[in-house]
């Protein structure tokens, strides 16, 4: 048998020659002085040879390791060099299995139950806020800490919600990857307590005129660029979802010179199920009040009289539309966190409009309010949607407006303040244009 001073001592020759130790195990010794353990052994009749490694990294005990492993492989009837490559191909797949890879191929599989915008947002989610942390990782080498260390910053800038939901979508590709074979645990699903907790029922939100038009009032005089404080009082005005506002393209407004101008949302921008937002009719009609039609106009005005793309778009980025987290940071600046939130909107124009209704005796316009927030009963057609009450719809958004919109700036005048030489530079030089 060999011993570790022989094998230090195995100079290189002319030509390859192997050093024997016990039971088919020895040392191959290249013309170049690269030492290697070979075993070589039997295998369905036919002689064969399985290479351990290269000597001194691999030990002469750990040679004899490695070979007494590999004969318990023989004696259970599997071949040790099919086994080896095995072991390989799980490591490099391991090894090359990134969270990047298994959570787009989670994505893929989720595109026939979603929609095509609720996909895209969930993708760039992803690509923002997961894949620049742990998307090169190893999903087998990806663990709680560094979850958290992807969460943190997104609760950190007031998203809890987001942080949550983006939790749940990390928790999801470690579901496939462990269906895959390609992770044991899931280290997301930890995370959870570890987050703050979310905000539960509805969304904080102002009760009365006075206070609606304080909300407004104090973000505006807030520093922000025109268009966000133009995307919030539209928002206030329409009660519409914030999603709904931020996706919003010129052509979906129509007779803005009008005396019916309307906001057709498509359904595919709507809070809908999949096959709903796929079919047309679904579509969403709204009314505008003068106020909201001026708020329109000075927006794509902005834009340069942009016939596409979106009304209200990111600063940096104007092929994209602006973020639902710009809107939430204008509101938390001005002193409204907790108090007041953009979607808070359309359960401050439900709150007062019906009370207002009461007072009037108008109980029938609980049921147009509800239209108007896009709330459809079950059962009820798509055209009972788009068209049903519309003038007292109209009626109501116009009254709306008026009581929010007392002793507020006009429109054009959101366009100055502190920075107005700097945006009205800007808007004339064309940098909103697409």
């Amino acid at each position: 048998m060999l011993s570790e001073l022989a094998c230090r001592r195995a100079s290189p020759r002319g030509v390859a020659y192997k050093i024997t130790d016990a039971h088919g195990l020895y040392l191959f010794v290249l013309p170049s002085g690269y030492r290697s353990w070979r075993w070589r052994y039997r295998f369905g009749g036919k002689e064969k040879l399985l290479t351990f490694g290269p000597y001194p990294e691999i030990s002469l005990a750990r040679a004899r390791q490695l070979r007494e492993d590999a004969s318990r492989t023989l004696r259970d009837g599997v071949d040790p060099s099919v086994r080896k490559r095995q072991r390989v191909a799980a490591q490099v797949a391991e090894t090359q299995a990134t969270f990047e890879l298994i959570a787009r191929d989670w994505h893929r599989s989720q595109l026939p139950v979603w929609s095509e915008r609720y996909a895209s947002t969930i993708l760039n989610s992803l690509v923002n806020d997961v894949f620049p942390k742990i998307g090169k990782l190893p999903v087998s080498a990806v663990t709680t800490p560094l979850v958290l260390e992807v969460l943190r910053p997104i609760e950190a800038r007031g998203a809890v919600e987001t942080a949550h939901r983006t939790r749940q979508r990390i928790s999801e590709v470690f579901a496939r990857a462990i269906a895959l074979g390609l992770a044991q645990t899931d280290p997301a699903a930890v995370t959870r307590r570890a987050l703050g907790r979310k905000p539960k029922g509805r969304y904080p939100a102002v009760r009365t005129i006075e206070q609606a038009r304080h909300v407004l009032l104090a973000t505006e005089q807030q520093p922000a660029h025109p268009l966000t404080k133009l995307a919030s009082r539209l928002l206030a005005l329409t009660a519409v979802r914030s999603a709904t506002l931020r996706l919003a393209e010129p052509h979906e407004f129509e007779d803005l010179d009008g005396a019916s101008p309307i906001w057709r949302v498509p359904a595919d921008k709507l809070k809908l199920g999949v096959e709903r937002k796929r079919d047309d009719a679904f579509e969403f009609i709204v009314p505008l009040s003068r106020q909201a039609v001026d708020i329109v106009n000075v927006a794509i005005t902005l834009s340069r009289g942009a016939v596409e793309g979106y009304i209200f778009r990111s600063v940096r980025q104007p092929r994209r539309p602006l973020s639902d987290s710009t809107l939430s940071k204008s509101y938390r600046e001005a002193g409204f966190s907790g108090v007041h939130v953009p979607h808070g909107w359309r359960s401050t124009f439900s709150t007062i409009m019906n009370e207002r209704a009461k007072e009037a005796r108008r109980e029938g316009d609980r049921a147009v309010i509800d239209l108007m927030l896009s709330h459809v009963p079950s059962g009820v057609e798509a055209a009972y949607n788009r068209a049903a009450y519309m003038p007292r719809r109209r009626e109501i958004a116009q009254e709306w407006a008026d009581l929010l919109t007392v002793d507020l700036p006009l429109p054009e005048q959101l366009l100055y303040g502190k920075r107005q030489s700097s945006w009205r530079r800007r808007v004339d030089d064309g940098a909103f244009a697409p």
